[in-house]
């Protein structure tokens, strides 16, 4: 499939779970650039563009279904400017209806994490995300034998626990 994250997301009967781990991605997003040259959406889901439709609907059908979506954000402070990006447009996942928490990198030292990016889904198959180094998707790769996904879970969930909701984390 083309979108393997939207295969992952349509599929998963109980839980979806996103790993985020890089201070920077896609270098050229034209979003990221109106937004450093001033633009914001002042919270308002309804002034995003068009292309935010098709994620807030798949959320919001997702969540319908009675998946939990959570997003998890391991972050370097002080925060790079496409972190403070991210920060001020996650009201938009939030309203969509993702569950979303950040931890400084700082309070992870002690965590043993995954290499790379990734979302999981109903804990029994994880989508690894492979970058590169200026933050572009190079790879993704299916993984669904018991020890990677066991590891996964465990990393998640202790990232999950230690982190702070997006509505108490403010970017230093």
């Amino acid at each position: 499939m083309k979108y393997p994250v939207r295969e992952g997301i349509t599929n998963a009967r109980h839980s979806a779970v996103h790993l985020e781990m890089r201070d920077r991605y896609t270098p050229d997003d034209p979003e990221f650039a109106r937004w450093r040259a001033g633009h914001r959406y002042e919270g308002d889901p309804g002034k995003l563009p068009d292309w935010w439709d098709s994620w807030r609907d798949l959320v919001a059908e997702t969540t319908a279904r009675g998946v939990v979506m959570r997003r998890a954000r391991v972050v370097s402070e002080p925060v790079t400017d496409y972190i403070r990006y991210e920060h001020d447009m996650t009201f938009a996942n939030v309203a969509a209806g993702e569950l979303v928490r950040w931890l400084p990198r700082r309070q992870a030292a002690d965590l043993v994490l995954p290499g790379t990016d990734l979302w999981m889904f109903d804990g029994t198959a994880v989508l690894f995300t492979y970058f590169s180094g200026d933050g572009n998707v190079v790879d993704r790769e299916w993984r669904t034998d018991a020890p990677v996904v066991e590891q996964v879970r465990t990393a998640f969930e202790a990232v999950w626990q230690r982190a702070t909701p997006h509505e108490e984390y403010k970017p230093a």
